[in-house]
């Protein structure tokens, strides 16, 4: 659903729009109490915004890990695959979480690919065709003290490759 309503809103909005009005409006993210804040045109950078409150408080009084974990999970499979259109598919196959310090207030996070590494990115697909990206991102309340850091394991694949893949499966 969300990708059909992607594609055809492309028509009249600009995908960065989309993207984060899509995520802000979503009920799926609107649970986990953050809120995008930036992204940029190209897609290749997304800042969220997780406030404490009552709806994500723990029992000591800070922001619970588990919102902070969901706050960060779908950002960079949806932005990646955006990025790299409808010739690969991108799907989140781990994550790695370390709390470093407790959430008392507002923290945000940014999530970035630089044009280089989504360059060469494709250039590794085409040799390997399935590929494990591990993007690591970080939590930072508002004196840039890092509140929790994580790595997230991305599987990405070319498409035509992914499909033969999952044939052969079938096939077993």
């Amino acid at each position: 659903m969300y990708k059909v309503a992607t594609e055809f809103l492309t028509r009249f909005i600009k995908p960065a729009n989309i993207y984060k009005y899509g995520f802000n409006w979503s009920p799926m993210y609107r649970r986990t109490t953050a809120k995008i804040i930036t992204v940029s045109d190209d897609l290749h950078y997304v800042k969220i915004r997780l406030k404490l409150n009552w709806k994500n408080r723990n029992y000591a009084g800070t922001l619970f890990g588990g919102s902070m974990l969901s706050a960060t999970d779908p950002i960079y499979m949806i932005q990646l695959i955006q990025i790299l259109g409808n010739d690969y598919v991108v799907w989140d196959k781990a994550v790695t979480a370390k709390y470093k310090r407790p959430g008392k207030g507002t923290i945000y996070g940014e999530f970035i690919f630089s044009v280089e590494e989504i360059k060469a990115l494709k250039a590794q697909l085409k040799t390997e065709q399935q590929v494990d990206l591990i993007k690591t991102m970080q939590l930072v309340n508002t004196n840039a003290e890092v509140i929790a850091e994580f790595s997230k394991t991305l599987y990405v694949a070319d498409k035509a490759y992914y499909k033969k893949k999952q044939a052969l499966r079938r096939a077993k």
